[in-house]
């Protein structure tokens, strides 16, 4: 009863944190100031030109939620928790809740001169996410397994080699960026759509 208790109690912060980081992302949009609007089409090209924070917005988004996806996945799995459990735990939400600083500062600079070091700097908060990730997943099965007998041995190496996968595309975008920015950006976006059709693919 104390295990299901803590366990919940995990769980239910961790999805209070994974709400607070995506409601974060749509405060950074600021609406047009009245002052500055004389026309109609003055408000329609204020809007157009917020488009680098909807593209921040709609990325961060994406891959904050397809994260809280395979959190709740593996949360389903697990009866109960240690201690190195809960802190690689917080350690993983605070790469989450950080989030939104990147995509503001993305958000700000991704049509200008300087996105390559928003790029950069968002990919390096990426890396550091997926490297919350491997201590998370290394968690739920050292030093004592958390998983319940359902989650087989071969789930829990293909959640691993995706990490790993992660950590690596990540790593090496993070270092492409500083000479080709926009194609790493790409390819994180496309890896974002990647694991969304994968994951719908899986559970059908």
């Amino acid at each position: 009863m104390a295990e299901n208790k803590s366990l919940a109690r995990v769980e239910m912060f961790s999805d209070g944190v994974f709400a607070i980081a995506i409601t974060l992302l749509i405060i950074e949009i600021k609406v047009p100031p009245l002052h500055s609007i004389h026309s109609v089409n003055d408000l329609v090209n204020a809007l157009f030109h917020l488009w680098p924070s909807f593209f921040a917005f709609g990325y961060s988004f994406g891959g904050i939620l397809v994260q809280w996806i395979l959190h709740h996945d593996t949360f389903n799995h697990i009866d109960k928790t240690s201690r190195s459990f809960i802190y690689a735990n917080a350690f993983l939400l605070l790469t989450i809740v950080f989030f939104p600083f990147p995509t503001a500062f993305l958000a700000e600079y991704i049509n200008t001169e300087y996105a390559m070091p928003a790029i950069v700097f968002y990919g390096m908060a990426s890396v550091i996410n997926s490297f919350a990730w491997f201590l998370f997943i290394r968690s739920v099965q050292k030093p004592k397994r958390l998983l319940n007998d359902i989650f087989s041995h071969e789930q829990y190496n293909k959640l691993k080699a995706s990490n790993h996968f992660a950590f690596i595309i990540y790593s090496s975008t993070a270092i492409l960026a500083i000479w080709f920015p926009y194609t790493a950006l790409i390819i994180n976006v496309a890896i974002w759509f990647l694991w969304i059709w994968l994951s719908l693919k899986e559970k059908g």
